[in-house]
């Protein structure tokens, strides 16, 4: 099943649930013929859009809301602020091309801000989900939800069977390692994981989990590995003010511990467009270029 195959199966089943878009039908293009007057397009109106989703929700709908990443989160904010998040609106808002996925497109398209912006609006809640299986798993959960939710869309074919038992909050973990735990989410754990097999061949004993939602955060379990293993790596396509790097720092003086980390994220400057594959490789997120670098870390390099 597709996102878009579930959608369309959820609108049948809830007379509640609108798909609404800013012309972004790229993963929804079936639907207008599909489901009729519970599509609605208002054009590339992004600040239209998510104010009409307001209005969809305060008469019972749960308005799912299709745009770019980087023009939802940017153009639209304030609407989210204060028409969605300050009343705890159910909208669900649902960015296209997030971080890497925007490969080709330069900075005005390259969304790597967007989670530190949503995760600082209160009542919004972020949700990065690995790949489509991920996304898939959770999003039933996601859309139930009382409250607003920003969701970085990720189509991603998934390189792990993930675990089912989907709670909002709730990590999931991978694998656990004395010598480094990978915190990540989103379209960036596909590497994370390939980097796996790659750090036991180097005898490197590696965790990984999948946060999954950013806000709310899994500190339990961020705690946990913090306390067993050596050295944190956080790796995110996203800047590293206000991303999972804050998160960790946040969590660790709230709960007064520290760490050895080792960010790897964005830092003053956006990614050099080009193919998903070129993209990775010149910016050093290919399983290879992080094992290397975390490596090199552990080795005091």
């Amino acid at each position: 099943m597709t996102y878009e195959e579930l959608l369309r199966q959820i609108v049948d089943e809830d007379e509640r649930v609108v798909v609404m878009t800013a012309e972004n039908r790229a993963a929804i293009r079936n639907l207008p013929s599909q489901i009729g007057r519970k599509f609605i397009d208002t054009g590339i109106t992004e600040m239209t859009l998510v104010g009409a989703s307001a209005g969809m929700a305060l008469r019972g709908r749960i308005p799912v809301v299709h745009a770019l990443a980087s023009f939802l989160t940017m153009r639209a904010f304030e609407f989210i602020r204060t028409d969605i998040g300050i009343p705890g609106l159910p909208v669900k808002l649902v960015g296209a091309f997030p971080g890497f996925l925007s490969d080709g497109n330069g900075p005005t398209h390259q969304s790597l801000e967007d989670v530190s912006i949503m995760r600082g609006i209160p009542n919004v809640n972020v949700w990065c989900p690995a790949d489509e299986a991920d996304m898939l798993i959770g999003f039933k959960t996601v859309l139930e939800h009382p409250q607003p939710f920003y969701i970085r869309y990720n189509n991603m074919k998934p390189v792990v069977e993930h675990s089912t038992n989907f709670e909002i909050g709730k990590a999931e973990i991978i694998s656990t390692g004395k010598d480094v735990t990978i915190l990540t989410y989103g379209f960036c754990f596909s590497e994370c994981y390939k980097s796996l097999n790659l750090f036991t061949e180097r005898g490197v004993s590696a965790g990984l989990v999948n946060l999954r939602t950013l806000k709310p955060v899994d500190f339990q379990t961020i705690l946990e590995v913090t306390s067993n293993s050596k050295l944190i790596v956080t790796v995110e396509d996203h800047f590293k003010k206000g991303g999972l790097f804050s998160v960790l720092a946040e969590c660790l003086l709230e709960h007064g511990q520290s760490a050895n980390v080792l960010p790897i994220s964005f830092d003053e400057k956006w990614f050099k467009p080009a193919t998903l594959p070129d993209v990775l490789e010149y910016e050093g997120y290919t399983a290879e270029k992080l094992t290397k670098k975390i490596v090199n870390k552990l080795n005091g390099n």
